[in-house]
């Protein structure tokens, strides 16, 4: 039987990503609240979905379908509105007697999942990446070894992100959290948990650092600047550059992105999703990483912050960068 979701903030960039995946796995969206009104995709999916622009209403409205039919009732509560939203969203959804998929603040989200008997599920999509499932199953074998691992996100924005809420620190969470998290997630998940960090780098940007896991030792980058691309971006074309070196071999997972959330859905409703305790260490260490002092480099630091500090700025770091590639 179809399951019934709601989506908060189905204007945004990822909200898209959660419609195809709820269509995909044969459910329906019956609410949508964004405080714009540019959603023509909802037309899409579907004709029949009640959007409203006003939180307040759309509460209302999840309100009377939870008091009404059975099979009118929503069953589960999509949050893709900014970061700093998305305790109180989650609150929400579990409160109308919805699953939530994607929390934070997470030990209030926890005592509330035990008042309502329901449950915050994360979007923890790279876990359900063949390639990096791949990886994790061979690194488990290798139970003592220490890997030397280099992670490099590049995701090219406009000036248009650092005037929104993604720019802002106190709304998205930095760098860390509103690009790093899955990979954060995803070193983790494969390598175990962080013993120590420290962070080289860090401005509204671009963050760099080093992690000691308990089987790798890694150095990491993660950059919005289209600058620190590898290539020569242009608007609408290739803007993202995803690379993971492990003991110098390149893994490559940058093809499968784009259904990897369909997978999460499928496992979340077959009752295999991923909660609040597999997300919080991941959420807990991007908070260190945003929190922390930043220290000066050392000798085991990512190679790009090795070329910031020979060519004297980050600005000038995407050249030699490109002639490496080369």
């Amino acid at each position: 039987m179809a399951k019934n979701f709601a989506v908060i903030g189905v204007g945004g960039y990822i909200a898209p990503r959660h419609l195809k995946a709820i269509r995909d796995t044969g459910n329906r969206v019956v609410a949508a609240v964004d405080p714009k009104d540019s959603v023509g995709i909802l037309d899409q999916f579907a004709f029949d979905t009640h959007f409203f622009t006003e939180i307040e209403r759309f509460d209302r409205h999840l309100e009377k379908l939870r008091r009404g039919a059975l099979e009118q009732r929503v069953d589960y509560v999509t949050v893709c509105s900014p970061n700093y939203l998305h305790d109180s969203h989650c609150r929400m959804g579990l409160r109308i007697g919805a699953h939530v998929i994607s929390p934070w603040n997470l030990d209030y989200l926890e005592e509330i999942e035990k008042e309502t008997g329901k449950k915050v599920y994360s979007v923890l999509q790279l876990r359900v990446h063949p390639k990096l499932i791949e990886l994790r199953e061979e690194i488990r074998k290798q139970k003592e070894k220490i890997h030397d691992v280099v992670l490099t996100y590049v995701t090219g924005r406009g000036n248009w992100y650092h005037r929104s809420w993604k720019g802002s620190p106190e709304h998205s969470g930095g760098i860390a959290t509103n690009i790093g998290i899955h990979f954060l997630d995803f070193l983790l998940w494969v390598f175990g948990e962080a013993k120590d960090y420290t962070v080289h780098y860090s401005d509204n940007h671009r963050m760099s650092g080093n992690i000691s896991l308990k089987r790798a030792r890694v150095k990491w980058f993660l950059s919005v600047d289209p600058e620190d691309l590898p290539f020569l971006a242009a608007p609408g074309g290739k803007s993202t550059f995803r690379s993971i070196t492990v003991d110098g071999k390149e893994i490559e997972f940058t093809e499968g992105f784009t259904d990897l959330h369909t997978l999460v859905y499928e496992k979340i409703l077959a009752g295999e999703g991923h909660g609040i305790e597999e997300a919080r260490p991941a959420v807990s260490l991007a908070h260190d990483l945003r929190t922390g002092a930043v220290s000066p480099p050392d000798a085991f630091m990512h190679p790009f912050i090795e070329k910031i500090l020979k060519v004297g700025g980050p600005r000038k770091v995407s050249k030699l960068w490109r002639e490496a590639y080369e």
